[in-house]
């Protein structure tokens, strides 16, 4: 027995290694523009000759045409697209925000400046429509952000089923935790860092409601399955939530399907949401709360699904027999 788990662990732990390297680094060592939305304005000749020229990165952008610069500036202040290139007479002009991830304003700086300039070698004029705050210009503690709220939620999921709470009280645990984390969360990112901005209740709904997603998915898949649930929970929040949120740059810059996988999951959804609750008024924020949401109520769910299934399970084998009754002489 003592030489199966020595054969265990010498086996387990290079397997998680290279799983973890795999979560990590892939997604990091292929950092690329893939279909990122970005917007195109003015004479239709203009136009056509940018996108050649940012067709040559094959597969990098995704372009959207609009009919003027402030339709592209409000596309870029909505989320529909990261920036704009403005063609015009005095020269090529290009709309960036760097709030939505100053990984892709640089990104979009170099790919434009370098392949949308005119020929007579005109500088393009760069406007910051939506900056990032001055407190974090380079979105180092926002991409921060995400581990610790993912390690909270799994923490409070797997606390509370390993303390044995059941059905409501669980769900109120869970939730009282979450609404705590988010006051604590936005009292720190917001008021003491400022590298958030935005309404502050709005941003400490955010935080709340990222940790109770992740949370009570834990909790759920406790209550379900044990504490396999436990750890698969974990694994998938950790391998998968965290490494492919996008939070560092954006869903666009990391490999398929490790964007949109990271976006169905709660770390990269509450990035999501933050970003719009934060820097653009609530643009594009329905689709992360609405994520965020349902694994949430699933999650709870599952805890009061659990909570039923248990307790009728120790009704049932509480119950005594019944013995026959004794016969009676006629």
């Amino acid at each position: 027995m003592d030489s199966r788990r020595m054969i265990a662990v010498i086996v387990l732990v290079p397997v998680l290694v290279a799983l973890a390297l795999w979560a990590f680094a892939w997604p990091a060592a292929r950092t690329a523009p893939r279909d990122l939305p970005l917007g195109v304005a003015g004479p239709p000749a203009a136009v056509a000759q940018v996108e050649q020229r940012l067709d040559q990165r094959e597969g990098a952008f995704e372009i959207h045409r609009y009919a003027d610069e402030d339709a592209a500036r409000g596309a870029v202040e909505d989320r529909t697209v990261y920036g704009a290139v403005i063609a015009g007479e005095r020269g090529p002009k290009l709309l960036t925000a760097s709030a939505a991830g100053p990984a892709v304003d640089q990104l979009l700086r170099q790919a434009v400046t370098g392949q949308a300039s005119t020929g007579a070698g005109t500088p393009v004029q760069v406007v910051d429509v939506v900056p990032a705050p001055e407190t974090d210009p380079r979105g180092a503690a926002f991409g921060a952000s995400v581990l610790p709220l993912a390690l909270a939620g799994i923490a409070t999921g797997a606390v509370a089923t390993l303390l044995g709470l059941r059905g409501a009280r669980a769900v109120a645990a869970l939730v009282g935790a979450a609404a705590l984390t988010g006051l604590v969360a936005a009292a720190i990112a917001h008021s003491w860092l400022g590298v958030v901005t935005g309404e502050w209740w709005a941003v400490a709904g955010v935080f709340g409601l990222s940790t109770l997603a992740v949370g009570a998915g834990i909790a759920g898949l406790g209550a379900l399955l044990g504490r396999a649930g436990l750890g698969l929970g974990g694994a998938v929040m950790m391998l998968l939530g965290n490494p492919f949120s996008g939070a560092s740059s954006a869903p666009e810059m990391l490999p398929q399907p490790a964007g949109a996988i990271g976006q169905w999951l709660p770390p990269g959804a509450g990035a999501s949401l933050l970003r719009s609750v934060s820097f653009f008024d609530g643009a594009a924020a329905a689709g992360p709360a609405l994520t965020l949401t349902w694994w949430a109520v699933l999650g709870l769910g599952a805890v009061l699904l659990g909570g039923a299934l248990r307790q009728r399970t120790q009704g049932d084998s509480t119950v005594p027999d019944r013995a026959p009754a004794p016969a009676t002489a006629a």
